[in-house]
């Protein structure tokens, strides 16, 4: 209850429901009492990675290789919700 989560996925295929499984996942956490931290449209790193607002989803080809460079979309995601985090725990001191 009351822990910061956010979420990634990534499938074989380009529309393999990355955005559903995350969605998914959020369902799951908010029975948890989870705070949720999507990165939404609030970088530019996020369009670079594809463009997903609900958290960075990657496509894989059959050897595991990543389609999309979304390095800087990952690193963005957790610095926001580990920011998120902090404030929230500031917050309640």
């Amino acid at each position: 209850m009351n822990k910061v989560v956010s979420a990634m996925s990534s499938s074989q295929n380009p529309h393999g429901g990355q955005e559903a499984t995350i969605k998914a996942l959020y369902t799951t956490m908010m029975h948890w009492g989870a705070i949720i931290v999507a990165p939404g449209y609030t970088d530019s790193s996020i369009f670079a990675g594809g463009g997903n607002p609900y958290g960075t989803s990657v496509t894989v080809d059959q050897d595991g290789k990543m389609i999309e460079d979304v390095k800087e979309a990952v690193k963005y995601q957790a610095k926001r919700t580990i920011e998120v985090a902090e404030w929230i725990k500031r917050g309640r001191q």
